[in-house]
């Protein structure tokens, strides 16, 4: 029986607006004199990535602001203003204004709710969970909210699942873990004993063949 079921946030339940994407990573860089190609944002994007799978799970804002340094190098921007505009980018990320929730959460959320599952998030941003939960308008629905930069650690470590599942007073084999990294929600979350559920809008991201991958919110509640 599932009595709890935890989120991951970004790219989960809300996904970033333009001010990060090409144009917005264009604009922070203008207002610090760097001159960045829009064109490569895609790229640079990707190449930067595997900078933030460091294996040590403590959180720590310099690997953000790094990983973000890469993308503006990648797009070919240079010089020591690319810690300044990296820097900025960071901070921003924490404003929930720059995001948009995905249209199928509130019905799901609600719905999960209403059935009696405890809900919970576990994410690895600094956004604050309450501004979040005011922003979108979902105060109410969480039992419990847990991230990193209070927590002190990132998921896929332990700790902060366990944290969540404490303050859901739920055990492990009753709970499912939902979210869109394999590596970071729904491994770190199966180690502990809790199921996952990888969430793949794009349809790009692959799964073991043992873990359940939706495509939405909505094909969330038959497999609970």
């Amino acid at each position: 029986m599932t009595r709890a079921v935890f989120f991951d946030v970004d790219f989960t339940l809300i996904y970033p607006g333009p001010r990060f994407q090409a144009s917005g990573y264009h604009e922070f860089c203008a207002r610090h004199g760097i001159e960045v190609d829009r064109a490569l944002f895609d790229i640079a994007v990707a190449g930067a990535a595997s900078g933030l799978d460091t294996g040590d799970d403590i959180y720590d804002p310099q690997l953000y602001v790094d990983y973000t340094k890469r993308i503006i190098a990648g797009m070919g921007g240079r010089g020591p203003a690319v810690d300044v505009a990296a820097r900025e980018i960071y901070d921003e990320w924490a404003a929930c204004c720059h995001f948009t929730l995905y249209d199928d959460v509130p019905d799901v959320l609600r719905a999960l709710r209403a059935s009696g599952v405890k809900i919970g998030l576990i994410s690895n941003s600094h956004r604050c969970l309450t501004s979040f939960e005011t922003h979108f308008e979902l105060r109410g629905l969480f039992t419990v909210a847990v991230s990193s930069v209070e927590h002190g650690y990132m998921k896929p470590h332990p700790s902060i699942f366990e944290a969540a599942l404490r303050g859901a007073a739920v055990t492990a084999a009753e709970s499912v873990m939902v979210g869109d990294s394999l590596t970071h929600d729904v491994d770190g979350a199966r180690r502990l004993g809790m199921r996952g559920v990888l969430v793949s809008r794009s349809g790009s991201v692959a799964a073991p063949p043992d873990v359940p991958v939706i495509h939405s919110l909505r094909e969330l509640p038959p497999l609970l």
